[in-house]
C-alpha cells in the first residue's frame, strides 16, 4: 500500500526510528508487467539502491516508466561479502536501502542472506515487498501436491556431489523443487532418475511467464530423454515427493522380538509396543498379543 504522493506507506514511520530500513525488493521473474505497484514507489523513494545487476536494473525501471532518485550500486556473489559492511554502514546511518536481484526474492538462490544477516545483528529494521516468485510459480503449474514442499535450489555442479545430495533427499515425503541451468538440465534430470526411480513423477518449468513459457510433466526417465537434446532459457524442477511405504508385514513372533529389542536397549514395554505397532502398521492390542503369547511360550 502507498500513499496518495505514491512514497512508501511505512517510510515515515520507519523514519522516527533509529537507523534505517532495509527493503527486499522482488522483481518479476519474466514478465514486466508483475512487478509489484509497490516496487516503483520504493524505486523512486531508496536513497541507496543494491542491484544484482545494475544493466537489468536499469532496463527494469525503465519499463516501469520510473528513475530511481538514490544512488545505485551493485550487489551480486562476487562483491557481496566486501560490499555488505558499507550498505550496513549506510543503513545504520539512518539511509533507506533498496535490495533488488535479477529476478525473483533476495536470499531466494541469489544475494541478501548475508545483508540481511548483518542488518539484523546491527539492529536495523527489515521489511520486504512481496513479488513473483519461480518457486511457488512452478509448485502451482506442476500437477504435484502443494501442500507440504521444500526447496532444494541448485544441485551441486560434480555428479559424485550431485548424486550425494539427492540421495540425501531420496527418503522426502514432500514435494521437491529445484533450480538447474539449462545446460546441466540433462544432467541432473538423469541423477534424479537414478537416486529417484524412473517413474517418480515430475514436472521441468522453462521460462516462467515469459513469451515461450513451457511447462513438461511427467516421468523423470522420460523427461531426461527429452532434455538430452538441448534446453534453453531459466528453469525450475519440481518433483513429487517419495511415495509412502507399505508397513512391512510382520508375523507375531516378530512384534514381539522387536519389542523385546527395545525393552532390552532400556524402553518401557508399554511405550516399545506404541512404537513397534506404529512402525508395523497395527493395533497396540495385536503388538501386546503377541508380547504375551511369546511369553506364555517360552515360559513352557
Amino acid at each position: 500500500m502507498t500513499t496518495s504522493d505514491d512514497t512508501p506507506a511505512d517510510a515515515d514511520a520507519g523514519a522516527t526510528e533509529p537507523g534505517g530500513t532495509l527493503v527486499l525488493a522482488g522483481t518479476p521473474i519474466g514478465d514486466a508487467a508483475d512487478a509489484p505497484p509497490r516496487l516503483g514507489a520504493e524505486l523512486t523513494a531508496a536513497d541507496l539502491i543494491a542491484a544484482e545487476d545494475t544493466r537489468r536494473l536499469r532496463r527494469l525501471t525503465q519499463a516501469l516508466g520510473v528513475r530511481p532518485a538514490g544512488r545505485v550500486v551493485s550487489y551480486f556473489e562476487g562483491n557481496e561479502a566486501a560490499r555488505t559492511p558499507e550498505l550496513v554502514e549506510a543503513l545504520t546511518g539512518g539511509a533507506r536501502v533498496l535490495l533488488v536481484t535479477d529476478a525473483g526474492m533476495p536470499s531466494v538462490s541469489d544475494p541478501g542472506y548475508r545483508l540481511v544477516d548483518a542488518a539484523v545483528r546491527h539492529g536495523v529494521r527489515v521489511t520486504a515487498v512481496p513479488g513473483p516468485s519461480a518457486v511457488l510459480t512452478a509448485l502451482a503449474l506442476s500437477g504435484l501436491p502443494v501442500d507440504r514442499f521444500c526447496f532444494e535450489g541448485f544441485l551441486p555442479r560434480k555428479r559424485g556431489e550431485r548424486l550425494a545430495r539427492l540421495r540425501e533427499a531420496a527418503a522426502e515425503r514432500r514435494t521437491l523443487v529445484y533450480f538447474e541451468a539449462p545446460h546441466r538440465l540433462a544432467e541432473a534430470l538423469e541423477a534424479m532418475t537414478e537416486v529417484f526411480g524412473a517413474e517418480r513423477r515430475a514436472a521441468v518449468c522453462r521460462e516462467l511467464t515469459k513469451t515461450y513459457e513451457e511447462v513438461r510433466r511427467g516421468p523423470l526417465a522420460e523427461l531426461a530423454g527429452w532434455a538430452a537434446d538441448g534446453v534453453r532459457g531459466e528453469i525450475t524442477v519440481v518433483v513429487a515427493g517419495a511415495p509412502e511405504q507399505a508397513p512391512e508385514a510382520l508375523d507375531a513372533a516378530e512384534l514381539a522380538a522387536r519389542v523385546a529389542t527395545r525393552e532390552e536397549a532400556g524402553q518401557r514395554r508399554k511405550e516399545a509396543i506404541a512404537e513397534v505397532a506404529r512402525a508395523a502398521g497395527v493395533p497396540k492390542r495385536e503388538v501386546f498379543d503377541a508380547v504375551v503369547a511369546a511369553k506364555h511360550a517360552g515360559s513352557r
